[in-house]
């Protein structure tokens, strides 16, 4: 089955990069078998630039890496289209680290999943690649609030892979956070079913800025829920319980600690488990 990916500008228009001086410009677009890249020496991203993705069935699992400064994640395609913004805009930077998406020289990959990283043991939360909006990719966390709107408080700053808790703010310390909301809850969706049996929970630890929760809720689209007590460690601290089969989490009723301070707030949310691939 063959993928195509693509650079394209705020009006929708392919991008070109450059290779050598007076050769002919490099056509940002490709499309090919198993795996697909774009390479170019000579191109700066400008605000509005996405990346579309397309595959010729839906449901598949990809290995994509759209920048030097992610890692190759494992992203579920629900349809056969994803389109993913160059997160370059003024509110999001502070959440990324000073050289994502910037410089000339650029290399983006996307391939098929090979079936052994389809089916093994993993944290199915990781997604270094997530952004706030949907776009078609899991797996994808959102909330029912997040401070002031800001990138560095964004709901799919759980599922990054950065557990640096020791500050709040702008990289490597964005967190979820919930601007004092009694009733905050976030939710992680994989868009598929899979199989999960332990969640780790990163709570930030920034004190005495910092307060935090001493028991949440964890719901499951099973209807089950699981409630876990929190204690105040800059550690994940792992819950383990029976199997489930579920298509998302949602990590709400949480109860804040009687210290002064009032903001409570997530590093990390992992789920450990398969895909349910019967």
């Amino acid at each position: 089955m063959a993928i195509t990916i693509s650079l394209h500008n705020k009006n929708g228009n392919i991008r070109n990069g450059q290779n050598k001086p007076g050769k002919a410009p490099t056509i940002m677009a490709k499309t090919d078998e198993a795996i697909t890249y774009l390479s170019t020496q000579d191109l700066i991203y400008e605000e509005g630039d996405y990346f579309k993705i397309v595959v010729d069935e839906p449901n598949q699992y990809l290995m994509v890496r759209l920048d030097e400064s992610l890692n190759e994640d494992l992203i579920y395609l629900k349809g056969t289209e994803w389109i993913y913004t160059v997160p370059i805009a003024e509110n999001r930077v502070k959440a990324r680290v000073d050289t994502a998406f910037t410089g000339q020289r650029h290399y983006i990959s996307v391939r098929y999943a090979e079936d052994f990283e389809i089916s093994q043991y993993r944290n199915l939360a990781r997604n270094t690649h997530a952004l706030n909006e949907y776009n078609g990719a899991y797996p994808y966390a959102f909330a029912n609030v997040e401070t002031r709107n800001e990138a560095t408080f964004f709901a799919c700053n759980a599922i990054d892979g950065v557990y640096a808790n020791n500050s709040h703010g702008s990289y490597p310390y964005a967190s979820w956070g919930i601007n004092q909301q009694l009733d905050a809850a976030l939710t992680l969706d994989f868009g598929r079913e899979v199989e999960i049996d332990r969640v780790d929970i990163t709570i930030r630890c920034d004190f005495p800025h910092d307060s935090y929760w001493t028991q949440a809720t964890l719901e499951f689209s099973d209807g089950s829920k699981e409630v876990i007590s929190l204690n105040k460690i800059h550690t994940p601290q792992k819950f383990r319980f029976e199997k489930k089969l579920i298509t998302w989490v949602r990590f709400q009723e949480l109860i804040q600690d009687t210290d002064p301070s009032p903001f409570p707030a997530l590093t990390q949310l992992d789920v450990y488990g398969k895909n349910n691939l019967k």
